[in-house]
């Protein structure tokens, strides 16, 4: 838009938005006072402006310069001017930000966090809690990044999960992460807390969980044995009504897609919270499955469908999570399971001691003295339908809650659980995975969901 030979907001001229408005201001006075001041004077004084033409949006040169007003008014003209420019700006600017969101644009590309429930904090305010991300404050190594423990200056202790940078994927897991796990309020699932994205950095900020993961008490000789039977077989449940939210009382449907012993942390009274989603899904209310292009996931918590095909649902959080019990109950890594008879992994021992009448065997003997034997047998039970081939066969997140609540509820027989589904050409090693996480493998999604 042109007044004139002024060309209005143009970005080369930032205060000429201002001065216009002075100008327009100026005439506007001087108007106004000639019409109801009689004795007002013309100006008989040479022109300010010279030879030079210069062309106003309501007035002449000649008019321009008639009158002379006094040094207090011109002031007063000039701070009202500036004052109504910085209010108009700040107005537009507030708005535009509520209208789009935060935007933060990378190489040309826009990433947007949309979400009223997280803080963004300050890098500066992180690396000051963090002891500039000192090696002391250091938590452990995740796929996409490492976690930091860190106390702001009001005493809150907080985990700083600091993504790599450079990395494709750890920004689609960092948008994820914000977006999925800011709406979620549970007692169960680890809070976030907020965010910071700037420039190359981009940091989560949850609570702060003192005692670690589950993995880090449950394959350890020594610390397992602070979880006897009724502390383990209270996580299992926990962790049930955490999935059972996720799967249907969120307001979002969500699908895990990496439950695993790693991402259970445990708070300073050894409560259960389920933690990293950042390759979580969200489906519609009345959708429970979904197909991936890439497979995304940790070894051997994945189902054979999802492998084969990366059809994923609900019944592949349903599979982990029976993998996963099967490891509370045993002490025994999935993966890296072994024994002399059986090389084929944690359900498959589990199967062949339940089909040969000894489902006891699979209990961890640190807990001989401390469990109840039609709990143990009763969870062995519940695992083996969890992990059956059939996904349609696996109970969903609901009937598993009602197992463990209600022993009224007759179990039906399990069918045997999917043997040899996982072929070398579809595995990447990772040599970040987080310490000291049971899976050293973990197979990661290279696009944004």
């Amino acid at each position: 838009m042109r007044i004139g030979t002024f060309l209005l907001f143009d970005h080369r001229v930032p205060f000429l938005p201002a001065l216009v408005i002075l100008l327009m201001c100026c005439a506007f006075f001087e108007e106004t006072v000639a019409s109801k001041n009689p004795y007002y004077e013309a100006c008989n004084e040479p022109s300010p402006c010279g030879n030079v033409s210069v062309k106003y949006p309501f007035w002449t040169q000649s008019d321009f310069c008639k009158r002379k007003l006094s040094t207090g008014v011109i002031v007063a003209i000039i701070i009202a001017a500036i004052s109504v420019t910085v209010v108009l700006f700040l107005i537009l600017r507030c708005f535009l930000r509520k209208r789009h969101g935060f935007k933060q644009h990378k190489n040309g590309k826009a990433y947007d966090i949309k979400t009223a429930e997280a803080t963004q904090f300050d890098f500066a305010a992180i690396q000051a809690a963090t002891n500039n991300f000192s090696a002391d404050n250091k938590l452990g190594n995740g796929g996409f990044g490492v976690v930091y423990k860190g106390r702001f200056q009001d005493g809150q202790d907080v985990a700083v999960k600091r993504l790599f940078r450079r990395s494709a994927q750890g920004t689609a897991e960092f948008k994820n992460e914000v977006e999925v796990v800011a709406k979620l309020q549970h007692r169960n699932l680890v809070r976030l807390l907020g965010f910071c994205m700037e420039g190359e950095e981009k940091i989560l900020v949850f609570e702060y969980m003192p005692n670690r993961s589950l993995d880090y008490f449950l394959f350890d000789s020594e610390k397992r044995g602070l979880l006897d039977w009724p502390r383990r077989y209270s996580i299992v449940s926990e962790i049930a009504q955490g999935m059972l939210y996720l799967h249907e009382y969120s307001r979002l449907r969500i699908i895990h897609r990496d439950l695993k012993s790693g991402n259970i942390h445990l708070d300073a009274n050894m409560n259960p919270k389920i933690s990293d989603f950042g390759m979580a899904r969200i489906v519609g209310v009345d959708q429970a499955q979904g197909t991936a292009s890439k497979i995304a996931g940790t070894l051997g918590y994945m189902p054979p469908e999802y492998v084969r095909a990366g059809h994923f649902s609900v019944k592949s959080d349903v599979y982990s999570f029976g993998l996963l019990v099967l490891e509370i109950i045993s002490g025994k890594k999935n993966r890296s399971f072994s024994h002399p008879d059986n090389d084929e992994g944690l359900p498959s021992y589990a199967w062949k001691h339940w089909t040969d009448g000894r489902p006891m065997e699979v209990l961890d003997p640190i807990l001989r003295d401390s469990c109840t034997r039609n709990e143990v047998i009763r969870c062995i039970h519940m695992s083996l339908l969890c992990v059956q081939q059939n996904p349609a066969d696996r109970p969903t997140m609901s009937t598993i809650d009602n197992m463990l609540k209600n022993y009224a509820v007759t179990l039906r027989d399990p069918q045997p659980p999917a043997f040899g589904i996982y072929g070398p050409s579809i595995i990447e090693d990772d040599s970040n995975e987080r310490a000291p996480s049971a899976n050293k493998v973990t197979i990661t999604e290279l696009e944004p969901r």
